[in-house]
């Protein structure tokens, strides 16, 4: 079965009106020249040592498709805003320009564009508010969720946040950002057909509840769902119920894992070990959710808690601790000539850019440049081109992109890597772009 790792589309007025009001204005005064705007993150959020890039493939979807339907243009005469001429104009509006991105799962630092878009300039503009919407989104999950893969080693992880995820399309792609890191599994059943991402679920409290007694409730579960059962043990009491799957799996019963969801998760996971181990049962894994996030997997591994998998959801999929990035999209270059903004704490590199990463003898990154295109710098050119005229280059699969993923988080420096207190890389900026930026300042004063 192939999967074609794209999720439902966003109407093309799901955007901010300025953009609306930006395009027509530049059809009225003919400004259609080419025009290059580039996506980067201003600076990390605390405790972040590294983000991951995420949501090209859903970028490169929206900027293929995007279009206004017949609906949607009378609704937009309906508000009196805009000219039939200019309404005119937007019916026949595609994108037709060119995108350069880093790959997905790629490891990124502050200040480094990921995306440039070069296009005409109604064109490019048009698209900012769902560029950044989808690659803020998915970026900021996917580094949450390395950061979990860096604290759980090789222990197995699985996404269970959709019940907590703010809207559907936040839920559904934030288990596509949390597989692309590095996440073995999802809860979410529709990532699991969209995108081909193993699922996995134990079963609710409330089954049990439903039931007149514990045990009863385990072994109806098991005749029923006989493949790969996980049962609940935390309903009532934690240890007796350890005791009555030993019970289970003396009668044959084939419990695969035990999950636990509450209490002193490092305490019980020991006992419960303990009881399962000295009962032969030695196959039973244990599994672990609730309120976890990388710093509590990270204590709870640390002290050697005999805990197989960790399920993780709300903290997740919100980036509790980080819930959003510093970034922004912003025009680089119009008509042949570089641009940059100036403005205090806002000021941009201008032209477009690449971003150049070195490498040392053990494989670990050592240093990033950002230079202009055309300048010679030491270390591997980042962005790639992934769409020409409008249309999209072969992309790699969900799948590639995690293994790139992988590859890029294991070359991390070790510093990078911290969960707290990180020291992330600071991008060397090339003497080409220093001088462009003067350059651009003499000529726009």
């Amino acid at each position: 079965m192939t999967h074609d790792n794209r999720a439902p589309g966003a109407p093309v007025l799901l955007t901010d009106l300025y953009q609306l009001t930006m395009v027509t204005a530049y059809h009225a005064l003919d400004m259609e020249r080419a025009a290059v705007f580039e996506f980067f993150v201003r600076k990390l959020p605390g405790n972040r040592g590294f983000l991951v890039a995420a949501g090209l493939e859903q970028a490169l979807d929206y900027l293929e498709t995007v279009h206004f339907d017949a609906d949607e243009l009378r609704w937009l005469e309906s508000t009196g805003r805009f000219r039939p001429e200019a309404l005119q104009r937007l019916a026949s509006l595609r994108f037709t320009g060119d995108v350069d991105a880093m790959p997905e799962g790629s490891v990124f630092f502050a200040g480094e564009p990921i995306l440039r878009v070069t296009a005409p300039l109604p064109e490019a503009q048009l698209v900012e508010s769902r560029l950044i919407n989808l690659l803020n989104f998915q970026s900021m999950i996917a580094t949450k969720a390395a950061r979990c893969r860096i604290a759980a080693g090789t222990r197995r992880l699985a996404d269970f946040g959709l019940r907590r995820a703010q809207g559907a399309e936040a839920g559904l792609l934030a288990a596509r950002a949390c597989y692309l890191a590095g996440f073995d599994s999802t809860a979410t059943v529709e990532a699991g057909r969209l995108f081909g991402i193993p699922l996995t679920g134990t079963m609710a409290h409330s089954f049990i509840q439903a039931h007149d007694n514990e045990v009863a409730a385990f072994r109806a579960f098991a005749r029923i769902h006989p493949r790969g059962v996980t049962l609940l043990i935390d309903t009532y009491d934690t240890l007796r119920a350890a005791h009555e799957v030993v019970a289970l799996c003396r009668e044959g019963v084939p419990v695969d894992a035990v999950r636990l969801d509450s209490g002193d998760l490092a305490a019980l996971s020991r006992a419960v070990r303990a009881i399962l181990d000295a009962a032969g049962c030695g196959s039973v894994r244990i599994v672990a959710s609730g309120n976890l996030d990388e710093c509590e997997i990270e204590r709870l591994t640390s002290v050697g808690s005999p805990i197989d998998s960790f399920g993780v959801g709300t903290r997740l999929d919100v980036s509790a601790d980080a819930p959003y990035l510093d970034c922004v999209y912003k025009i680089q270059e119009y008509a042949g000539r570089a641009r940059r903004k100036r403005s205090a704490g806002k000021a941009t590199w201008p032209g477009r850019k690449q971003v150049s990463r070195e490498y040392g003898p053990d494989g670990r990154m050592l240093a990033d440049t950002i230079a202009l295109v055309d300048e010679s710098v030491p270390g591997k050119p980042l962005l790639q081109p992934v769409m020409r005229q409008g249309r999209r280059l072969p992309q790699p699969s969900l799948g590639q992109s995690r293994e790139h993923a992988g590859r890029e988080i294991a070359a991390l420096p070790e510093g990078c890597r911290h969960l707290t207190g990180p020291q992330p890389l600071v991008p060397l900026i090339s003497a080409g772009l220093r001088a462009a930026a003067e350059r651009v300042d003499r000529e726009f004063p």
